[in-house]
Formats: C-alpha cells, sequence, structure tokens
C-alpha cells in the first residue's frame, strides 16, 4: 500500500483528475484533504470515501488566506501533511486563447490560479512536509506548456519553471517536487467541452499511441512520483500523453 498512514492535500480535487487521485490515494491506504472552491462539491466526493480518511475543505488557491485556512484545518484533522498535489486551474477552451485576445484582468485570473496558485499551497504546506520523511508535491503541468501557443500553455510553462525553482528550494527540507503533463486525458470537463476535431487530431495523427488517454494514467504515474517508488526522483516533468509532444 504506496500510501499508508500518510496524507494528501489535493487541491481542485472535488471532481476529475483530482478526485481520481483522491480517490487512489485513499484506497492504496492513505487520507485526504479535498481542497476545493466549491465545497459542496468537494463534500459530495467525500461522501464516497472513508470518513475517517477524508475531509473536505474550502479552497480559493489565488487567496493567500483562504489556502493558509484550509490547511491549518487539514493539519489539524489529521496531524500533518506528506504529499501536495496541486492539481487546481483554470483550463480547457476558455483559456487556450491566442496570449492577446485575453484582457489584463484575465491574465491575473489564470496567472494567480495557475502560478500563484501553487506557489501558496508551497509555501502554506512547506512547514508540514517537512517534518515528513518522503515528502512530495507534484504539481499537474499539461502537454500546453510544452508547445506554448496560447494563455493557457504559458501559464502551464511556468508551472514547469515552478517545478524546477521549488525543487531546488525545497529539496533542504527533504521535500520532493515534480510535475506531470497530461495530454488528451479522460477528465469530464475535457470530454464535454473539447472539439472532437481537436481531440481527433491529437489522438490519431500527434500522438504515437492510439488511444484516448485516461485519469487511471495518471493516477499510476502520481503513484510513482508521490510515494517512495520515486524517492530519488525531483525537479521533473513527466509526460503523460501517448508519446506527445517528443522531446530530446
Amino acid at each position: 500500500m504506496a500510501f499508508t498512514n500518510r496524507i494528501a492535500f489535493i487541491t481542485g480535487a472535488a471532481r476529475g483528475i483530482g478526485k481520481a487521485m483522491a480517490t487512489d490515494i485513499v484506497t492504496a491506504g492513505g487520507s485526504v484533504v479535498i481542497a476545493d472552491i466549491d465545497l459542496a462539491a468537494a463534500e459530495g466526493t467525500v461522501r464516497g470515501l472513508p470518513a475517517d480518511r477524508a475531509l473536505a475543505v474550502e479552497c480559493d488557491v489565488s487567496n493567500v488566506t483562504s489556502v493558509e485556512a484550509a490547511v491549518k484545518i487539514a493539519v489539524a484533522a489529521f496531524g500533518g501533511l506528506d504529499v501536495l498535489i496541486n492539481n487546481a486551474a483554470l483550463h480547457l477552451m476558455t483559456w487556450n486563447r491566442p496570449v492577446t485576445t485575453l484582457t489584463v484582468d484575465e491574465w491575473r485570473q489564470l496567472m494567480d490560479v495557475n502560478v500563484l496558485g501553487i506557489v501558496n499551497c508551497a509555501r502554506a504546506c512547506r512547514p508540514y512536509l517537512a517534518q515528513r520523511p518522503g515528502a512530495a508535491v507534484l504539481n499537474i503541468s499539461s502537454i500546453a506548456g510544452f508547445e506554448s501557443y496560447n494563455a493557457y500553455g504559458v501559464s502551464k510553462l511556468a508551472v514547469r519553471g515552478l517545478t524546477t525553482a521549488l525543487a531546488k528550494e525545497l529539496a533542504e527540507d527533504g521535500i520532493r517536487v515534480n510535475a506531470l503533463a497530461p495530454g488528451a486525458i479522460d477528465s469530464e470537463n475535457a470530454m464535454d467541452e473539447l472539439p472532437s476535431d481537436l481531440l481527433t487530431d491529437l489522438i490519431q495523427v500527434k500522438q504515437l499511441i492510439k488511444r484516448q488517454g485516461t485519469r487511471a494514467d495518471l493516477v499510476q504515474a502520481m503513484r510513482f512520483l508521490c510515494s517512495d517508488t520515486g524517492s530519488f526522483i525531483t525537479g521533473e516533468t513527466l509526460i503523460v500523453g501517448g508519446g506527445h509532444p517528443l522531446r530530446v
């Protein structure tokens, strides 16, 4: 059981990829804090998990006060933190737009959530992670961060940069920091919103593995990077995208 007696704080975990990761961590013996701006949805997710190993907290990652309050509630409930998964983000077609088409306020909103949200959570969780052997942080980037052709891609490129910067900074506390860069994954929102021609091009033309990516694919990668199995890896971004994009 890779997460036995370990506690994970997961942002944006009320649904989609974050929910899949939270569910898997509980299955693997751990406890989870479902930290989400939508408290009602977070509570709904918790109702499907063992009551003594799952907690819902309201958390707006762009707001320092909200993050600090959520982390304090989590630590009071479980006694500490072993894993931070920075999953909350603004994404999909609203933000997959040319950089000059976003207003200044939209840019600030995007960066406040996708970039500064990670900084806020890392800062708040660091003292507690530092107390635990094998502590790990996992940031969720995107293959868009390797093909930064729009505003969303730029924000996810910044996540890759944050991952290396935090890996170096938090190493002194024994905390590893890595990232996942998902490709076409079958989360509910992505399947509802992404145009079918875009998905077909990505899967059938660009990917080397010609199938839809699944949340299970990401969960397995998360297990590897957040458990002791990946204890000699830090500062890396792992693409989970069926062979796209390739890099040397």
